[in-house]
């Protein structure tokens, strides 16, 4: 199983940017995806998850900014953010499961399968 996670890069504060994460060796439409991230000596914390196909979930800090999708036919998942903000600024990891309880959707060691990361920087 491999996730590549892409999309990242440098935006101004307001702006919008779309991560991608493209994955092989899963059948990507029964996973639960999600991304987190880890802003410099931080833990990495929940950003968005997509339970099974099914409904969203997001962390309080970007709700009604971000919106998770994902595109079954391309076995390719997606993070819209939008008005980003400098306390954005982190590197984002994909992350997927076949096999998470509802109740983890939020914990990263609940995910069994990453992608690399890709840097966003939110200037001011």
């Amino acid at each position: 199983v491999q996730l590549q996670a892409s999309g990242g890069g440098l935006v101004q504060a307001g702006g919008s940017l779309r991560l991608s994460c493209a994955a092989s060796g899963l059948t990507f439409g029964r996973q639960t995806i999600a991304w987190f991230r880890q802003a410099p000596g931080k833990e990495r914390e929940f950003v968005a998850a997509r339970w099974r196909g099914g409904n969203t979930y997001y962390a309080d800090s970007v709700k009604g900014r971000f919106t998770i999708s994902g595109d079954n036919a391309k076995n390719t998942m997606y993070l819209l953010m939008n008005r980003l903000s400098p306390e954005d600024t982190a590197v984002y990891f994909c992350a997927a499961s076949s096999s998470i309880i509802l109740s983890s959707v939020r914990v990263s060691d609940a995910y069994g399968h990453w992608g690399q990361g890709t840097q966003v920087t939110v200037s001011s």
